[in-house]
């Protein structure tokens, strides 16, 4: 008797959805959703290499995002850097798309990648059409916009620990006529968050760079290799981020000199592909860069 009254307040519980949670709609597929934010670091630094002169950089970025299924996404996106190139470009405008399917704690990215850098001038006395050649004796484009692909493996061992690698190809880097392959592995730990809802999170990276030889414009050079890394800690509060970053690299003052056309490059740095009286530059020298960043995404307002 008594299982018999038990069952029927049960029953009449469940009729009425008293005391009982609202059950939660699970999510739908495809789904849309995206990630946007901006930020400023104190030296825009790609692969190691200076892209702003040494100077403070502005960023933003959106990034629409299609979900097919839990472990597949397409994706595309918009990103704007300010720089300092020698040629007088001042913006570097990033259109990317791209599919990022998972599979357990494996998450691939597999995409596309182009570099657009409005507004440059051509500097060079020994071609038609372009203006002399800098004060320091470098030349460069009027147009260094290039594409490439990448290929983005991550591993995530827990919720704490994660490695990746980078995988980038380009068959005219910076529109210097030299193909370009970037490769590099990365790893990351993130600490539990502290009461007060803040965590820190420490990550380096391993990278290097390949290129090829420039076409005649830049005197069919054969670029120096180079590798690059970095390392430091980082800062997150809810939707702000603070990185700390010691960043380096093997390329010469020459070598970096001859790759960048740096137009702040100063003295005389003799090597076979920079002979004198070229500069040397600093762009490609060991830097201290502190970001200060925000982002969302669309599920973190659902």
């Amino acid at each position: 008797m008594k299982k018999y009254v038990a069952s029927s307040v049960a029953v009449l519980a469940l009729s009425a959805g008293v005391g009982l949670a609202e059950p939660r709609p699970r999510p739908t597929f495809p789904n849309w959703d995206y990630a946007a934010g901006a930020g400023v670091v104190s030296d825009y630094l790609f692969r190691g290499v200076s892209q702003s002169a040494r100077d403070p950089s502005f960023n933003a970025y959106f990034e629409p995002r299609l979900n097919l299924n839990p472990d597949l996404q397409l994706y595309a996106g918009i990103a704007y850097n300010s720089i300092r190139f020698a040629n007088g470009a001042r913006s570097e405008i990033d259109f990317y798309g791209g599919v990022r399917p998972t599979f357990g704690k494996l998450t691939l990215d597999v995409g596309f990648w182009y570099y657009y850098y409005p507004s440059g001038t051509c500097f060079n006395s020994a071609v038609a059409g372009c203006s002399p050649t800098l004060a320091n004796g470098n030349i460069i484009k009027a147009d260094v916009s290039f594409w490439e692909v990448y290929f983005k493996p991550s591993y995530a061992f827990s919720d704490a620990f994660a490695i990746g690698g980078n995988l980038a190809y380009s068959p005219d880097f910076l529109n210097t006529g030299a193909n370009g392959t970037f490769a590099s592995v990365t790893a990351k730990y993130t600490f539990p968050a502290w009461p007060n809802g803040i965590a820190m999170y420490v990550s380096g990276e391993l990278g290097y760079q390949w290129l090829g030889t420039s076409d005649a414009f830049y005197g069919n050079i054969n670029y120096a290799d180079y590798a690059t890394w970095n390392v430091g800690v980082g800062f997150t509060w809810k939707v702000v981020t603070l990185d700390l970053r010691y960043t380096d690299t093997n390329l010469n003052k020459g070598d970096c000199n001859a790759f960048t056309s740096d137009h702040t490059a100063t003295g005389v740095f003799t090597t076979p592909i920079n002979p004198a009286p070229l500069p040397g530059s600093n762009w490609c020298n060991a830097r201290f860069t502190a970001r200060l960043s925000a982002d969302i995404t669309g599920a973190s307002f659902k």
